[in-house]
């Protein structure tokens, strides 16, 4: 394997580790850098979803606790069964909407103007919620959420096709407008993100395998595991982070980007069409 593509592979998952659970869109900053690195064809796109399950792998470890204790009291367990049913319920809308209309999004959807425009308008949206006071927040806990609250959640998460919105962002934020405390939220999406991204990864390595060989192993191994490394690091970071803290920040960031992602579209730099 040739050391220049090795490093590229290594920064790609930096990237995706860093961003994955950050509400500032991952996929978007893929695009970017894979631009920039030359690390934009039709594998490269490929191997950008599969390396999502080195992020998902910090996840699981950083709720280890949480999930051990779920699945040694699910068979008798009522609260067990209700959260381990609210992320079923959560992540059923975005495998039907992505079965229907995946094909078309990326077809119609994938443009510089499209993604700046929901990078900016995500903003705002974040500007909106966190205007509202937290004290309003009904549900305090994952373990208090109904059905309802999950399939909400879920069907927020849907806006995360649209490129540039955010799969974190929408579900984060959207569950905090919907009632769910910034830790509950934070929390349910991490959660969440588990059978999505690993759903993903999956479908993309089977749909796409006749681009993929056995050479390509050591650099989606790469990738995978800075993935990881940078994930755990962000999600520790995160959790401390909302706190005590608002995402505000991360919404002029979006704005930052959106501008970005217009300049480096009208200067040619970046293919983001493709």
């Amino acid at each position: 394997m040739d050391a220049v593509w090795a490093v590229k592979a290594a920064i790609m998952g930096v990237v995706e580790g860093l961003t994955e659970f950050l509400p500032i869109s991952s996929t978007g900053h893929l695009i970017l850098a894979g631009s920039l690195l030359g690390f934009d064809d039709a594998k490269a796109k490929v191997f950008d979803i599969a390396i999502q399950t080195g992020a998902i792998l910090a996840v699981i470890i950083v709720y280890w606790q949480k999930i051990r204790d779920t699945v040694v009291a699910l068979p008798s367990s009522r609260a067990a069964q209700r959260f381990v049913l609210n992320v079923l319920i959560a992540f059923l809308p975005a495998v039907v909407l992505g079965l229907l209309l995946g094909k078309a999004i990326k077809a119609h959807l994938f443009t510089p103007q499209v993604v700046a425009t929901t990078f900016i308008l995500g903003a705002f949206v974040i500007l909106w919620a966190e205007r509202r006071p937290q004290s309003t927040a009904r549900v305090q806990s994952v373990d208090a959420m109904t059905p309802l609250d999950a399939l909400k959640v879920g069907l927020v998460q849907c806006f995360a096709m649209i490129p540039g919105t955010s799969r974190s962002g929408a579900t984060i934020i959207g569950g905090m407008l919907m009632g769910l405390s910034r830790q509950t939220a934070t929390d349910f999406s991490f959660f969440l993100a588990i059978p999505t991204l690993i759903g993903a990864g999956a479908y993309s390595l089977y749909k796409d395998r006749a681009l993929l060989s056995a050479a390509d192993v050591p650099l989606f191994a790469i990738g995978l595991v800075f993935a990881f490394i940078s994930a755990w690091v962000c999600v520790r970071w995160l959790l401390r982070y909302i706190a005590s803290h608002s995402f505000v920040p991360f919404a002029w960031y979006r704005i930052a980007f959106g501008l970005i992602v217009l300049l480096t579209w009208w200067g040619g730099w970046v293919r983001w069409g493709e």
